[in-house]
């Protein structure tokens, strides 16, 4: 009664019959690793391709601007100029939008595709883990049982 249990080593025994493989925490790290790596790549393409189109936007609109605004002989060309101005910009805008709309669609549609496949893959590895496991805990369970 006066001699205090060693829990150090009970926990070794405990431990020791449940082994734990490092190497799925290992798989794990470098499965969502990998996973961060893809979606980085979708955002960054995104937003190269985003750029474009604003830059292709602004020259576009510095372009009409120029013509805009150079100096007429009538006061009606400048009506004129305006009236296209604002008709070309208005298009140019539908026009760019839907380029942007195209990339977010892209985006979206390689985003889900990616998480798709990583559930798929997680799936698997889940099931081979838990296999692994069960069998390990049944092979550790009979060996007490055995001796």
């Amino acid at each position: 009664m006066t001699n205090t249990p060693d829990m150090t080593a009970m926990f070794k025994d405990v431990l020791g019959a449940f082994p734990m493989d490092n190497s799925a925490m290992k798989d794990a790290f470098k499965n969502t690793a990998t996973l961060n790596e893809k979606l980085s790549g979708v955002a960054f393409e995104a937003a190269d391709k985003s750029a474009d189109i604003s830059t292709a936007w602004t020259k576009d609109t510095l372009t009409r601007l120029t013509a805009m605004t150079a100096a007429k002989t009538e006061p009606t060309d400048y009506a004129k100029a305006m009236t296209e101005f604002a008709s070309a910009s208005a298009e140019a805008a539908a026009e760019h939008m839907a380029a942007f709309a195209e990339v977010a669609k892209k985006v979206q549609m390689e985003t889900v595709e990616l998480m798709m496949s990583a559930g798929k893959d997680l799936q698997n590895e889940a099931t081979a883990t838990a296999t692994k496991t069960a069998e390990k805990v049944q092979t550790a369970a009979q060996k007490p049982a055995t001796k």
